[in-house]
């Protein structure tokens, strides 16, 4: 390796002697690392084994990457890089620098970043100020007031109307009449003066406080144009390399995306800057692994030192552009493993179907021109009417799919799902020893907005998801679980299975949440629910076939 980049390239040690070069390099979302990223992986966690003075950070979690790479003259070797920034800083020797060093003392975004902090600090003495309190307090007060005076004001009003109406039915001459007519016109006259005076009173008291309230919303409204502008102006600054040395800034790389413009942190993740360091460095990049160092957040799943995919939000379109002009592995998800495999039908009469969809089949069609479940129904019943497939299941996921031959059988079955009214169980081999025998797990889930189709357990975002379980045998370091989930959120069970919160033993080749094995091991068993034409129960069963 060149002299000059020795402190940011690292060489193997022997035990890597041996191995060789991958032929392409990784596709990044979905990848089983190559074993000189293992061993590059190694070297860097024995790094940060070592670094006692960032123990307390690294114990609370992050993302930290390897690239191996080959340089001009043959050598091989690799760097390594964190996402964000690591003990208040983007620069550390061991490291490679960020594309744009966004945290320098001297540089535009410190300084802006000083005069956007200096108006939240504004806005804060003012919404925190005692004399800005007491305005709110004693409006907040008066419109009470008010309010129970006009009460008894209409109140008034209406006994008195009573009590006229009371006098009429007993007779009242003209003299009278005439009377009763001039107190209500006096009285309704008197709530209306009430009226006027409080609303003249509610004018005075509310330009005391709108004052200080619009002067509260211009610095907002300017805090928030400042951070939009300030981010603008950020993205501009990453101007990202690829293979064959062009470059785009993260504006342009984002423009055409459904999201338009880049999300927070965009160009901060660890392959980018990886990336990067080996173009700016005549580095070819050979393979990647990004690996997660730490406790896992509260919110999403993260097992410490295992391998995990780029995210897709925020690297996604980035890495599309800088990955060109490399050959790049082929998307496995992109290999149609069932072209040919039969779809069996597991039950059927005039108006359902229920079929058993293998683990690795997508239920429906995906982006890709990879054959599905409903792709292989409409094929055997070109006659049906409707979208088919009532529910699915995740493409690892195998087990049973219904299907309704009709639209109007389709809208039953759905109804079904949403009123708790069909019965379903799943069969799942988990890693590790689950204590509890059986139980019910509460976990509201959502998803990732940056790396979807991940899931968060958010007790603030989340929807209500409900699972629960049964333990049917626990063996060589495994337990067999039953699943019977109450609602269908995405990922239910493998988040319920995999959180700390809910049984915190992933299930066995989950590569989202767990670790890859030859297949994920979760399969839906069983349906139970009452036939919405004949009204009879239908009950179906087919045991996971695990091997």
């Amino acid at each position: 390796m060149e002299h000059a980049y020795t402190d940011r390239i690292h060489r193997f040690n022997r035990s890597a002697d041996g191995i060789s070069l991958p032929p392409a390099f990784t596709f990044p979302f979905f990848y089983t690392p190559h074993p000189l990223v293992v061993q590059a992986a190694g070297e860097v966690q024995a790094y940060l084994s070592a670094r006692t003075d960032w123990a307390e950070e690294l114990a609370k979690g992050k993302m930290f990457g390897v690239l191996v790479v080959e340089d001009t003259k043959g050598e091989a070797g690799f760097v390594a890089a964190f996402s964000g920034n690591l003990a208040g800083s983007n620069l550390h020797a061991y490291f490679v620098p960020p594309v744009y060093d966004l945290l320098r003392p001297e540089g535009f975004f410190r300084t802006e970043e000083a005069n956007i902090s200096a108006i939240n600090r504004r806005i804060e003495e003012m919404e925190s100020s005692p004399e800005y309190l007491a305005r709110q307090k004693e409006y907040a007060e008066w419109q009470n007031e008010a309010a129970l005076r006009l009460a008894d004001a209409r109140r008034q009003l209406k006994e008195e109307k009573q009590r006229r109406d009371r006098l009429r039915k007993l007779g009242t001459d003209e003299t009278t009449e005439q009377d009763l007519i001039r107190e209500s016109q006096f009285q309704k006259a008197e709530y209306k003066r009430l009226e006027k005076k409080l609303k003249a009173e509610e004018e005075t008291l509310k330009t005391a406080l709108d004052e200080q309230e619009t002067e509260i919303l211009r610095l907002k409204r300017e805090r928030k144009s400042r951070s939009a502008a300030l981010q603008l102006k950020l993205f501009a600054r990453f101007r990202m390399l690829n293979a064959r040395g062009e470059e785009k800034d993260l504006l342009e790389i984002f423009r055409d995306t459904p999201q338009g413009i880049p999300p927070a942190g965009a160009g901060e993740c660890a392959l980018p800057k990886m990336l990067q360091f080996a173009y700016l460095h005549r580095l070819r990049p050979l393979a990647m692994g990004e690996f997660w160092w730490g406790d896992s957040p509260k919110e999403e799943i993260r097992i410490h030192g295992h391998f995990y995919p780029s995210c897709r939000g925020k690297c996604g379109p980035i890495l599309h552009h800088m990955l060109e002009g490399l050959e790049v592995e082929k998307n496995p998800l992109q290999e149609d493993i069932h072209r040919t495999t039969p779809l069996e039908t597991v039950y059927e009469d005039e108006w359902i179907v229920i079929v058993e969809k293998p683990a690795g089949m997508l239920s429906v069609p995906g982006k890709d021109e990879i054959g599905s479940v409903l792709e292989r129904l409409r094929e055997r019943y070109p006659q049906a009417t409707g979208p088919l497939l009532v529910h699915r299941l995740d493409m690892a996921t195998s087990g049973l799919l219904l299907a309704a031959k009709t639209k109007e059988v389709h809208q039953k079955l759905q109804a079904l799902f949403e009123t708790r009214n069909m019965r379903k169980k799943y069969e799942a081999i988990l890693e590790g020893t689950v204590e509890t025998d059986e139980g019910c797990i509460e976990l509201p889930l959502c998803p990732d907005p940056t790396d979807r189709p991940r899931q968060m357990a958010s007790a603030e975002r989340g929807k209500p998801a409900v699972t629960r379980y049964r333990v049917k045998k626990r063996e060589g370091g495994r337990t067999w679980v039953d699943f019977y989930p109450l609602t269908g959120r995405t990922h239910q069970l493998r988040v319920h299975a995999a959180h700390p919160l809910g049984l915190g033993h992933p299930i066995v080749g989950d590569e989202l949440y767990g670790h890859r094995a030859e297949r994920m091991y979760l399969h839906a068993a069983s349906l139970e629910f009452v036939h919405p034409v004949t009204g009879k129960k239908i009950q179906v069963e087919r045991e996971a076939d695990f091997g």
